[in-house]
């Protein structure tokens, strides 16, 4: 009898438990509409607050609120590359997309969160090996600030599904990529012989190996709205280039990349490879993706890691105009990629004729922390390339100007604008031997506008520095 009643007593402690196992088995959960990952979702409200607590306590960062509240979903391994913000007051200044730009609020970036590998900041010194230099002008950008949380965006075509949401310690909204489909941006309608594009990824850190890639594909199509669906998994598409993404491989040592081309439907080209930057298994489930195309060649970074560069990737007489995300399905119900930040710029820099010859070379690749002067380590390319000329023009000296967007006020921006160009010298000075007195500074704030502030790519040429020769 006291075994009997012992078990009785048991089973009623040990139930609940048990339930709120079953109930953190999908911490990615966003929207209540979500009707398939939400079985449970008519269970009393008392409950579900003890059940998050369960969550929070089990998964570290994930977390599940109302809808309308925004609340935001973690990859609870994103490495801790949050800065602080050196604007207090972050409504008074422009807010440029960041991928990788701290919170405001510091409870928000769970850098110690059970679970949590924690990794040092990247600086432009640990980029040194970065070559990219992003395009001269900046023809679209996505954020997916316009979408609201839980709609799928609305510049976007699918045949699969997906959903804007927002993740804790990072800006801005992201695309949530969780089942099999195709998912293209409709206003990229043209990829150049020289372009670039740029997009941060990420996954959730328990991401698993058998669920499928993140192929991104550049391809030519004839019918963009109809077309886009064939570059699936196994792609029936006939032109473009594909590179592949997955933050695990068999062994968890790294991530996994893939890179294809077809021709008129025949694959010409195919290699795998193992990738550092993109794994999950250590931490590394957020980075920063860089395809860049001059002509015939394609180059892809994660991160400061290249992982390709094919010379003949491209082929010379194809029209290649479309952006196509795809995913297969995935092995376990968690697993999914978020994206944001997207970022295409077109023509090659050609800095050295354009500073020496023209006397004046704009970037839109030195980037920043919102609010901030702290320059982000993917500019290193840019940065360099800048660097080059003024080593190999010893005589030249150069007033660097900063610009922002119109976001805010004409004071706050102004300061920002001469704060950051006062950064670009010191990095150029400290990092590069580029001589202080060949460096004169200022800032113009949003007074000079390279384009209108009321679209995001205009905003972007305007967030910008400018190489003036004296």
């Amino acid at each position: 009898m006291k075994t009997l009643c012992f078990l009785i007593i048991t089973g009623l402690f040990t139930a609940p438990f048990s339930f709120a196992q079953v109930r953190v088995n999908d911490p990615g959960r966003v929207v209540e509409r979500n009707v398939e990952y939400r079985a449970n979702s008519k269970i009393d409200q008392g409950i579900n607050k003890g059940l998050d607590k369960v969550e929070e306590g089990v998964m570290g960062i994930f977390k599940k609120k109302d809808k309308s509240k925004q609340t935001k979903t973690t990859p609870e391994n994103a490495p801790a590359t949050e800065s602080a913000n050196t604007n207090p007051d972050n409504s008074k200044a422009e807010n440029a997309p960041s991928s990788q730009a701290g919170s405001s609020n510091p409870s928000a970036t769970n850098a110690n969160a059970p679970g949590t590998v924690t990794k040092e900041p990247a600086t432009l010194k640990s980029y040194s090996k970065f070559d990219f230099v992003p395009g001269d002008k900046v023809i679209a950008v996505e954020d997916f600030m316009q979408d609201a949380i839980g709609d799928f965006p609305a510049k976007w075509n699918s045949s699969g599904s997906g959903e804007v949401v927002t993740i804790d310690g990072k800006t801005g909204h992201w695309l949530m990529l969780s089942k099999k489909g195709e998912y293209f941006p409709e206003y990229i309608t043209n990829l150049p012989e020289n372009a670039t594009l740029q997009f941060d990824l990420a996954t959730n850190p328990e991401f698993n190996f058998y669920s499928s890639e993140l192929f991104v594909n550049l391809v030519a199509l004839e019918k963009q709205a109809k077309d886009f669906i064939t570059w699936g998994r196994h792609t029936q598409g006939k032109d473009g280039v594909r590179v592949a993404l997955h933050p695990r491989n068999a062994g968890s040592t790294g991530g996994i990349t893939l890179f294809e081309n077809f021709i008129g439907g025949e694959r010409l080209l195919h290699n795998e490879a193992t990738m550092r930057q993109f794994n999950a298994a250590e931490g590394r489930n957020l980075v920063s993706v860089s395809f860049w195309r001059q002509k015939q060649r394609l180059r892809v970074y994660v991160n400061e890691e290249k992982i390709w560069d094919i010379p003949r990737a491209f082929q010379p007489s194809v029209p290649y105009n479309t952006v196509v995300f795809s995913t297969a399905d995935m092995h376990t119900e968690n697993d999914r990629y978020y994206i944001s930040n997207l970022r295409l710029a077109v023509g090659a820099p050609d800095t050295r004729n354009k500073l020496i010859t023209e006397g004046k070379f704009v970037t839109h690749g030195i980037l920043f922390d919102t609010n901030s002067d702290k320059i982000k380590p993917e500019s290193y390319g840019a940065m360099k390339d800048i660097a080059n000329v003024l080593i190999e023009n010893a005589d030249v000296r150069v007033r660097i100007i900063g610009h922002t967007d119109a976001d805010g006020d004409d004071a706050s921006n102004l300061t920002l604008s001469k704060r950051r160009a006062e950064a670009v010298k010191s990095a150029l000075a400290s990092m590069f031997g580029i001589g202080n007195e060949r460096l004169e500074t200022d800032g113009k704030g949003e007074s000079q506008p390279a384009g209108p502030n009321t679209t995001a790519e205009g905003k972007a040429n305007n967030r910008r520095v400018e190489f003036i020769k004296l």
